[in-house]
């Protein structure tokens, strides 16, 4: 799947970025059918590494969807392309949100839920820079629109993230007060966050 949207290039003029993700893996579930999570990953991994891993978990009820983040030119890299849901221009709390890379991750994590039955909870989760677009899609969920200000489609149950932030934190809590859907949506969603070592 391709998505193509407009993006700041050189002197402030806007260009269109094309996005192309890469090979989705898919681990069916080994009993009943009752959930199914869209796993991502973390910058420069593929959804093959996790798709091997999550076959291993004793979790038969759940459908695994591993899609694969697009190559594209990641700033804190100096520009040199990685796999990644969205780009990074530096590390710290005050870097500015690529809107526009997060709007189009969270739109493929939409489309991959969408064809689901109706009767499967839906869930998001991810590792690390995954972690992050999984957090940024609960928000939208929450939100009842990407960032771009366009209806988010998918009804999350639950989210999972290790090792991740929330990317656009400064103005989640602008976007909730005041909207008693969207504050009855983030109360009701079942987030899990996991963050350090194992022992």
């Amino acid at each position: 799947m391709s998505f193509t949207g407009p993006s700041v290039g050189p002197g402030g003029r806007t260009a269109r970025r094309a996005l192309e993700f890469g090979r989705t893996y898919v681990v069916r579930p080994k009993g009943r059918h009752q959930a199914t999570i869209v796993w991502l990953h973390g910058l420069g991994d593929n959804g093959s590494s996790w798709s091997q891993l999550l076959e291993t978990l004793p979790l038969p009820n759940i459908k695994w969807i591993c899609p694969t983040a697009p190559t594209q030119p990641i700033s804190i890299f100096g520009g040199f392309p990685s796999t990644a849901w969205f780009n990074v221009g530096e590390l710290s709390e005050d870097a500015p949100d690529d809107i526009e890379g997060l709007d189009a991750a969270a739109a493929h994590v939409a489309n991959l839920l969408a064809a689901e039955p109706a009767d499967i909870k839906l869930g998001v989760g991810g590792f690390s820079m995954g972690a992050a677009t999984s957090l940024y899609s609960a928000t939208c969920f929450t939100h009842g629109k990407y960032g771009n200000g366009n209806t988010y489609p998918a009804n999350l149950s639950a989210v999972v993230g290790l090792s991740g932030w929330l990317p656009c934190s400064k103005t989640l809590k602008r976007k909730i007060e005041g909207n008693n859907e969207a504050a009855g949506r983030a109360e009701s969603l079942p987030i899990l966050l996991c963050h350090g070592k194992g022992i």
